[in-house]
């Protein structure tokens, strides 16, 4: 499904502190450069951003790499949101936010794959909505899961690309002011 910026949104999920703490440490560096490389294309795009945390009390806050990305982003355009549940759909703030972005397709990021990235993806295409997930912008603690968790998402029709493929996607072409501030990710 070709992603377009007019229809689409990123919802970040779960990047706390005690999570980020369990994954694997090369991965996790890669992960956050990809995450941020997203929010960096939701904010020249102009894409709503929404960012999850589970059971803050417990895993920590958003790390702030991440947190202080997304704050950069206008108001308007951003929602964070706390849960204790593992997917997102079907919570009244999550779901009112989604119909007030008016967007049709999510590009999903965010840890852990195979729980809450996964049950949020599979709950926003019951719903109807074209969700992309990133494989390089997910994570999980245990590879073994991280792929058990991609090839579910794509047993439930979700696109499972690459941060770049989605970026370039939303562009479309070369040669726009867009492209050259977004130019930097593949380098």
């Amino acid at each position: 499904m070709e992603l377009f910026r007019n229809k689409t949104g990123l919802c970040i999920i779960d990047i706390q502190e005690h999570l980020a703490a369990a994954m694997p440490e090369k991965v996790l560096k890669g992960t956050l450069r990809n995450c941020l490389n997203l929010i960096e294309a939701a904010r020249v795009l102009e894409l709503p951003v929404v960012v999850t945390e589970q059971y803050p009390k417990g895993l920590g806050r958003t790390l702030p790499v991440i947190a202080e990305a997304v704050l950069r982003l206008p108001r308007e355009q951003i929602f964070f949101f706390e849960k204790i549940v593992f997917g997102c759909k079907g919570l009244g703030p999550f779901d009112g936010w989604l119909k007030k972005s008016k967007r049709t397709q999510w590009i999903v990021a965010g840890m852990e794959t195979h729980i809450c990235v996964f049950q949020t993806a599979r709950a926003l295409v019951g719903e109807g909505y074209d969700v992309h997930v990133p494989r390089d912008a997910v994570i999980s603690r245990a590879m073994a899961n991280w792929e058990v968790g991609l090839r579910l998402m794509e047993q439930c029709q979700v696109v499972v690309s690459a941060t770049e493929v989605a970026v370039f996607d939303l562009l479309k072409q070369a040669g726009t002011e867009e492209f050259k501030l977004l130019s930097h990710i593949v380098k």
